[in-house]
């Protein structure tokens, strides 16, 4: 018997459509993104720059209620970024991380973080603060982890803000200068290059 061949064209949904079925999956908090397998509908005209700015076909997306819609539909696979429905998944490009952390206040011994999109994040076990230097010029870029492998990357007054009230201590055998919440330690250099 032999197959008969689909000749059915996946199309890439639109802006428009993804907003439509993110507003129908949303019932109070974040979509389940995690549970969702819908099939792959092609790459999206949709970029994330480094300063958190969503854009859409080249242009800046105005309106923060559609970019935090946006967000909550929003996951990491690997190293690839996609918006997921229950019904579509299309690829976005991210230029650095999805989010950054815009402020944060120290609620007793926990520094609680948030985000341009709106979401918070209490830096502990499950919101780990890492901070990348650039192998170049040292330049640090620090993160922290916001949801289920996406992170924030911590603008530069908060990262000052972490410096002010950062500590040095012993981390994995090394002296190292960082900040601490809930108990952790994160370290951000190393202790001997702050001399």
């Amino acid at each position: 018997m032999a197959k008969v061949m689909s000749t059915q064209k996946i199309v890439t949904p639109s802006a428009e459509s993804l907003a439509s079925s993110a507003r129908a999956a949303q019932k109070g908090g974040l979509p389940p993104v995690h549970l969702w397998n819908p099939p792959f509908c092609g790459d999206i005209d949709m970029r994330i720059a480094r300063d958190g700015t969503w854009f859409y076909l080249g242009t800046p997306i105005g309106r923060f209620e559609l970019v935090k819609l946006f967000s909550t539909i929003l996951r990491r696979d690997g190293d690839d970024y996609f918006l997921v429905t229950p019904v579509e998944k299309v690829g976005i490009t991210v230029d650095d991380a999805p989010f950054v952390a815009v402020d944060f206040d120290h609620v007793g011994d926990a520094l609680v973080f948030e985000t341009n999109v709106g979401d918070t994040a209490t830096a502990g076990l499950d919101h780990p603060i890492r901070v990348v230097r650039d192998p170049q010029t040292g330049e640090p870029s620090p993160y922290i982890l916001v949801r289920a492998n996406l992170e924030a990357l911590i603008d530069r007054k908060s990262f000052y803000r972490l410096v002010d009230i950062g500590e040095e201590a012993d981390h994995e055998g090394t002296r190292w200068f960082g900040v601490r919440s809930q108990g952790v330690f994160f370290p951000i250099i190393p202790a001997a290059e702050l001399a």
